[in-house]
């Protein structure tokens, strides 16, 4: 029987009034400078962002309304003050992925000092949303995975091993909502995947807070103090080379 007046199904293209939508809130250069902006997994106010793309504040509070009603950004308010953040992880990673098309750092000179400097930073080490990247992330990553604390065979996956590792360093491991205990990234510096999910957050906030890394610059960019090269080095066996 011919099908040719047959009215065509909907079940294929109902998801895409909204996938639509979605693109068409990433896709303004104001308001993706917000999202990489706030991809360091903290809080900023509407002004610290309108400063950060060069546009006026009556400008950025527009365009910060329809992130957040979007669901891209959820918002805070603190007495006059109005903070945005990442939603949550899947935000997080949706820009993250999106990120890694970009053509790759290095491809284009930098235009002065100042931007080789911070750039030579960021693919050191830099915190993606809440878990650590570039060459810190992936040697990280690497180590964890040669000691067969983590696998990586069929996706990202922490062995009985590696969850009994994350408990003796005392970094708590607590899921929730469905993020995963263990996820690849592709890191946009190295094109490599990195450590994320519930692991790679639990990870890069206790290196943090413990004094392995510290954040440096405006930027996302973090660096390894000499404490943090002798506990990369005992525990995981990671030359401080690597993390230069």
């Amino acid at each position: 029987m011919s099908t040719r007046n047959t009215p065509r199904t909907r079940s294929g293209t109902a998801q895409a009034p909204g996938l639509a939508a979605l693109a068409g809130l990433i896709a303004d250069e104001t308001r993706a400078a917000f999202l990489l902006a706030l991809f360091d997994g903290r809080a900023w106010t509407a002004g610290e962002l309108a400063r950060h793309a060069g546009v006026a504040a009556s400008t950025a509070s527009e365009h910060l309304g329809k992130l957040v009603a979007g669901g891209l950004l959820a918002e805070e308010r603190q007495g006059r003050h109005r903070y945005v953040r990442l939603a949550d992880a899947r935000v997080a990673q949706l820009v993250e992925d999106l990120a890694a098309y970009i053509t790759p750092p290095g491809t284009e000179r930098p235009r002065g000092l100042r931007e080789s400097s911070a750039g030579s930073a960021m693919a050191r080490g830099r915190t993606c949303y809440d878990h650590l990247a570039g060459r810190l992330g992936i040697a990280v990553t690497d180590a964890l995975t040669g000691l067969q604390l983590l696998r990586r065979d069929t996706g990202f996956a922490l062995t009985d091993d590696g969850l009994a590792w994350f408990d003796e360093q005392g970094i708590p491991l607590v899921r929730t909502g469905r993020r995963p205990l263990a996820r690849a990234c592709l890191d946009w510096t190295e094109r490599r995947p990195h450590l994320a999910g519930v692991a790679g957050a639990a990870l890069c906030r206790h290196a943090l807070d413990a004094g392995w890394c510290v954040r440096i610059g405006s930027e996302r960019a973090v660096k390894v103090t000499d404490k943090g090269e002798r506990v990369f080095a005992e525990l995981l066996g990671i030359e401080p080379t690597t993390l230069h």
